[in-house]
């Protein structure tokens, strides 16, 4: 009997436009999830910020978060799983960075506590919106001009801007495979995010873990963006929402409906099986 681990990308896939899990999806996954599916998610948020958009949501297996960078329990918080950068690699981002007149949000473990930090100074209107949804925040670690903030065990980068001033920084890290790099724009709004990591801190990377860890002969994802295209290559079944950038279409099994139309519900509920389970 084949035991499958299904898994979702959050924003622009389970998430709806205000952040949220619908109501009716999430009725029919915690039911599905109470029956026994292994279902879990995949994003590029903190655990802290997964778990305020995904309130309600009944999380049973561990979750994947910082775009595979850790695996996390998510009712305690507790790492099972992560990938951070050599101190080689860390002063090889500071210097690129600094070439190029980046100012970045810098994740990291100082002290055994999780960190965001940042040059205040440098704010664009993309960090400040950043900023401005996070208030309360015990991870934000502002610093002032002439502050190190390249500090602990670092091990995400965050360069909001326009898109012609990431692009250097793209090419550099995207051709070096020491490093996993993204570039894409922010969901509804016109900035960019390039996001730095270390090499093996993939969704598929991570999945691949978590299918190991709950013994997992299958997996089945569901994604709308670019970084979910490795996801989808190390899945046996990959579904792409409706509202999906063209590249990620292209790599799917199938298009199923949007996120406001509560595409992946949907789908678990018309295919997921009782004998999907363990």
């Amino acid at each position: 009997m084949e035991k499958i681990l299904y898994v979702t990308d959050l924003d622009g896939t389970l998430l709806n436009r205000s952040d949220r899990i619908n109501p009716k999806s999430l009725k029919i996954i915690n039911d599905l999830t109470e029956k026994g599916m292994l279902f879990t998610y995949a994003t590029a948020r903190s655990l802290v910020s997964a778990r305020v958009v995904t309130e309600g949501l009944s999380a049973k297996i561990p979750v994947i978060a910082y775009n595979g960078a850790f695996i996390f329990k998510p009712d305690t918080g507790e790492i099972l799983s992560r990938e951070k950068f050599t101190i080689e690699e860390m002063r090889e981002v500071k210097t690129v960075l600094a070439s190029c007149h980046i100012s970045p949000l810098i994740y990291a473990f100082i002290d055994g506590a999780e960190k965001v930090s940042w040059i205040t100074e440098k704010e664009n209107d993309g960090v400040k919106r950043y900023l401005s949804m996070r208030k309360g925040d015990r991870r934000l670690n502002p610093m002032r001009e002439g502050d190190n903030p390249y500090q602990g065990d670092m091990f995400y980068f965050t360069c909001i801007g326009e898109k012609g001033e990431l692009e250097p920084v793209y090419d550099y890290f995207s051709k070096n495979n020491g490093y996993r790099c993204t570039l894409q724009q922010e969901l509804y709004r016109p900035e960019y995010w390039c996001e730095i990591m270390p090499a093996h801190a993939t969704k598929a990377y991570a999945i691949k873990k978590l299918k190991k860890m709950w013994g997992c002969t299958k997996v089945i994802s569901f994604g709308d963006a670019i970084n979910d295209i490795p996801m989808f290559e190390i899945s046996d079944e990959a579904y792409a929402v409706e509202n999906a950038v063209e590249e990620l279409k292209a790599a799917a099994t199938e298009i199923i409906a949007s996120n406001e139309d509560d595409g992946v519900a949907r789908w678990l509920e018309e295919h997921v099986m009782i004998n999907d389970y363990n």
